[in-house]
């Protein structure tokens, strides 16, 4: 009996024991849940990882509708490339330009045509083709509902990493030019493909999963403005299709390519508002 009781007295902690461990206990717990909060907060932010999905992220949902509602949709989202380094590169959408697919002659797709170069603007909506043009210089757009449709991004209005952009921008131009003023790094299809590093290989790329390249949602008051509907750059040759109002942009932003006056006049000023724009074409 003194053999089991001596025994059981071993295993008992002491007072002072019990204390020194309680005591270590709230030692470890504030850093633990500063370690924890932490972890929360980059959960929250990017899904808990290096490829996972920003939380403002816009998914499949937001790619599958008609080209020319897609195209009003996109303005005032925010386009966000993230390099090999890490670094993130975003801007605004502030111009589009809708290709409504065999009917519209002047896609690459007019009359159903597919070829090797244009295959993303066949596959499911929200995929990212990407072309050259003079052989040099690159354009970027994204495909929506409709059988070889696709909206072309023509500009944005940068909002971070501008000294990467303009570095980027500067390595297609020569020595000695003028340094860009801030709404000329992305004011065109193919320098905001220059100033957000978008290469050739992220044709057929999926917008709404891609770990390099993102569409974001923005806050409302970045999503109100006056759309201006004018027709497209650049296809003039194309009959009755060059004069179609299938290009959009926000009225009064600087960072537009080309500004069409005759386009503006027309406007109602109770036209709708980017922001009911966007709205009405998302789903519940």
């Amino acid at each position: 009996m003194r053999r089991t009781m001596t025994e059981n007295k071993r295993k008992v902690p002491s007072r002072k024991a019990n204390q020194r461990a309680s005591e270590g206990e709230l030692a470890v717990e504030p850093k633990q849940r500063k370690q924890d909060e932490r972890t929360a907060v980059l959960s929250v932010c990017f899904g808990g990882g290096r490829n996972a999905e920003p939380s403002r992220r816009l998914g499949e949902d937001f790619f599958t509708q008609p080209c020319v509602a897609l195209a009003k949709a996109f303005l005032g989202k925010v386009l966000v490339r993230r390099r090999e380094d890490g670094t993130e590169l975003r801007g605004r959408v502030v111009e589009t330009e809708a290709y409504l697919g065999g009917e519209d002659e002047a896609s690459h797709s007019a009359g159903g045509k597919r070829t090797e170069r244009n295959a993303a603007m066949f596959m499911k909506p929200g995929t990212i083709y990407v072309y050259p043009i003079y052989g040099v210089y690159l354009c970027m757009n994204v495909s929506s509902e409709g059988d070889g449709a696709a909206v072309l991004l023509r500009s944005l209005e940068p909002l971070q990493g501008h000294a990467v952009m303009r570095q980027l921008r500067a390595a297609r131009r020569k020595d000695g030019a003028r340094a860009l003023k801030d709404k000329e790094l992305c004011n065109g299809p193919s320098k905001l493909c220059q100033a957000l590093d978008v290469p050739r290989h992220f044709d057929r790329r999926d917008l709404a999963s891609d770990p390099e390249v993102w569409l974001e949602d923005a806050d409302v008051a970045a999503r109100e403005g006056i759309v201006v509907e004018a027709p497209r750059v650049g296809v003039e040759s194309h009959g009755e299709w060059a004069k179609k109002p299938l290009r959009f942009y926000i009225r009064g932003n600087a960072c537009v390519s080309v500004l069409d006056k005759a386009a503006e006049r027309r406007e109602n000023p109770s036209n709708l508002r980017c922001q009911t724009l966007c709205n009405r074409t998302q789903k519940d």
